[in-house]
């Protein structure tokens, strides 16, 4: 059976809606007087450093996702684990804090392999390195 032309192309939309949006009875109003629907405003200083993050993140994606490396981890100061984003996660992530002013909760990568994984300032030098080799080469 010939199924050309049989998968449409899906909207990329990096989180789902909120199944409690408008629900008075929402069970995370528990969690104190945080006013999720409220959009904050980003200052310029901020809206240019996640910009930058947001290219930065591309370039490392494309030199690191060949070799293997599956994102970035970030040592998280609140709970002092370390928390695992694949590339397309933490650019979503990204992605509504740009647009939105906060991010949403998202669910941990499920039993990671740590070795997969790489710190932003791994990911930075690495980059820097490929681009000093570079321009030895190219003189």
């Amino acid at each position: 059976m010939d199924r050309t032309g049989t998968v449409r192309v899906v909207p990329h939309d990096p989180l789902p809606p909120d199944p409690f949006a408008g629900d008075p009875e929402d069970p995370s109003m528990a969690l104190g007087d945080q006013d999720f629907e409220q959009e904050q405003q980003l200052g310029d200083e901020e809206r240019a450093e996640l910009l930058s993050d947001l290219a930065d993140l591309a370039v490392y994606q494309a030199l690191l996702e060949p070799r293997g490396i599956r994102g970035i981890v970030v040592d998280c100061a609140d709970c002092g684990e370390a928390h695992y984003h694949d590339w397309e996660l933490l650019r979503s992530s990204l992605e509504q804090l740009l647009n939105d002013g906060r991010m949403r909760p998202h669910e941990p990568a499920y039993e990671p392999n740590p070795g997969h994984y790489v710190s932003w300032e791994y990911c930075r030098g690495f980059a820097d390195g490929v681009i000093e080799t570079e321009d030895q080469h190219s003189r």
